[in-house]
């Protein structure tokens, strides 16, 4: 049986955010949502999850899961929000414990900060299986861009996080605490294994300004045309090649906010005693020299 998939696009943060699901009033999980951020005013809005409910609604689903990727780096995730209003479940990778451990240290999280995953209802592991309705659904491990990457195998449908763009936009950076291209192109292999007719659908598109933002990718286009993993494309190659690219490259804009909400699953931080919840900026840590 192979799911129905609704996209939703942010274009603020590239991001897209999917509904998977096996039928009309039946059950359903939620990939990647979007917690709107102006970083500005610091800000958040529920509205991005908001239109995603509106669907479940619309479409009488029951959500069974709130499934992430990874903890993200481009923008916050809405799953703590959308499990208040759905009851679902939200699961990561297992990987997810050091990522936390990482970043507990960096942003000097409080000491009771716990750094083996429990904010989550369930940590996946490579190999992993579940159900949402009556679709089968697998947990593949694909780590090179973060220690918690996973692709969610649904059907034919593969939700890829940041392993693949689109093919004329290449891969995912691997220069965050945690990522390592030789990883990250193995994994990519291991995703040209499946079935030549799987579906791929892509957590962010970065569209050249000639074409639309694009959700859906396949096997068979990746192995043609990614630019940087397409064709005869060798191991070193891809190394030299993604490490020389990232030297380059800003720090993401929303990093700092994202990640210290994204590894709580979602939850802001904890109030001060005013009341007020505060998040956390260490100066001279990222991007280079101060």
């Amino acid at each position: 049986m192979n799911p129905q998939v609704q996209s939703f696009y942010d274009p603020a943060t590239f991001t897209f955010t999917y509904v998977v699901y096996d039928r009309d009033g039946g059950r359903a999980a939620v990939v990647d949502p979007v917690l709107d951020y102006d970083p500005a005013s610091a800000r958040t809005s529920t509205a991005s999850a908001d239109r995603v409910l509106a669907f479940v609604r619309e479409h009488a689903l029951t959500v069974d899961w709130i499934l992430e990727t990874h903890a993200h780096a481009d923008h916050l995730t809405a799953a703590a929000h959308l499990k208040r209003e759905t009851g679902a479940k939200v699961a990561i990778g297992r990987g997810i414990t050091q990522v936390q451990e990482r970043f507990k240290t960096l942003f000097g999280l409080e000491p009771e900060f716990p750094t083996d995953g429990r904010q989550f209802d369930r940590l996946f592991a490579d190999g992993d299986t579940f159900t949402i309705g009556g679709l089968e659904a697998r947990a593949i491990a694909t780590p090179g861009h973060t220690d918690d990457s996973l692709t969610y195998l649904v059907g034919d449908a593969a939700f890829v996080g940041d392993t693949v763009f689109a093919p004329d936009t290449g891969t995912a950076r691997v220069d965050f605490p945690g990522g390592d291209a030789r990883k990250l192109y193995r994994s990519i292999r291991t995703l040209f294994d499946l079935p030549a007719d799987t579906r791929l659908f892509l957590c962010h598109d970065y569209p050249p300004e000639e074409r639309e933002a694009s959700a859906q990718s396949s096997i068979d286009e990746q192995k043609q045309r990614n630019v940087h993993v397409g064709g005869e494309a060798d191991e070193e190659t891809f190394v030299k090649m993604r490490t020389e690219r990232d030297a380059g490259l800003a720090v993401p804009r929303l990093i700092l906010p994202a990640l210290q909400v994204n590894i709580r699953a979602g939850e802001l931080p904890p109030p001060d005693a005013n009341g007020i919840r505060y998040l956390r900026l260490p100066l001279n840590q990222l991007g280079g020299d101060a």
